[in-house]
């Protein structure tokens, strides 16, 4: 199949190329830091930001909705805190 943008820039404005299935974790970053975060069933997420220090405890985004595209770019996603569920991440 022709890619006519596969050689063009992948910034983080640039929409997604990849995803995975993220399974969240108290103690582990993610394998690679995302674009944004799929949200498949609506809830809480809790997230570390990659900007966050190291000891950063995280915040938690409150009620996000089913179908929810989050333009943010986490180093990880808690377990302690995620009600949210079937959460993709946006490379």
């Amino acid at each position: 199949m022709q890619d006519n943008y596969r050689d063009k820039w992948n910034g983080v404005g640039d929409p997604g190329v990849a995803s995975e299935s993220i399974q969240p974790d108290d103690a582990n970053d993610l394998n690679e830091v995302p674009k944004g975060i799929y949200v498949g069933t609506g809830g809480d997420l809790a997230m570390i930001g990659v900007g966050d220090p190291p000891e950063s405890a995280g915040v938690i985004w409150r009620n996000v909705p089913a179908g929810a595209l989050i333009p943010f770019r986490p180093r990880r996603i808690l377990a302690t805190g995620t009600t949210a569920a079937d959460l993709i991440a946006v490379q």
